[in-house]
C-alpha cells in the first residue's frame, strides 16, 4: 500500500517538504528532498538528538542547499544517502523511506 505525498513539481530543486502522516501514536513525521531532479526520502528525525530537523516548515537544507542539516545542533548529512557529513551525528546517518514516482510525477511514501 502506499500514500500519495505530493507531486514533484511542488518542491524546489533542490528543496524539501515535510509531512506528518498518519495520527496519534501512529504519527510519522518524514521529508523528501528534490536535488537534480531526483527524490529522496527519510524519516524526520536527528539521530544525535531524536528531535524534528527542520528550521521551519520545508526548511531541511543548509544554507547552499548541498546538505540536509539539523536545526539544533548543526549535524549535516549527505542529501543523496543520509549518510554523516559532519557534526555531532558521530558517523549516525538518518533512516530513508521508500518512495516511489508514477509518470505523473506523484511521489508515493511505500510501506
Amino acid at each position: 500500500m502506499s500514500n500519495k505525498l505530493c507531486n514533484i513539481n511542488e518542491i524546489e530543486n533542490p528543496g524539501a517538504k515535510g509531512f506528518e502522516i498518519g495520527s496519534g501514536r501512529k504519527t510519522r513525521n518524514i521529508f523528501i528532498i528534490k536535488k537534480d531532479g531526483e527524490v529522496y526520502g527519510y524519516n524526520n528525525k536527528c539521530p544525535h538528538a531524536g528531535i524534528n530537523l527542520e528550521w521551519q516548515p520545508d526548511d531541511f537544507l543548509d544554507h547552499d542547499k548541498t546538505l540536509i542539516q539539523c536545526s539544533v545542533h548543526g549535524a549535516l548529512f549527505h542529501i543523496e544517502t543520509g549518510d554523516c557529513a559532519g557534526g555531532p551525528c558521530n558517523g549516525i546517518g538518518l533512516e530513508k523511506i521508500n518512495l516511489s514516482i508514477n509518470q505523473g510525477g506523484d511521489i508515493f511514501l511505500e510501506k
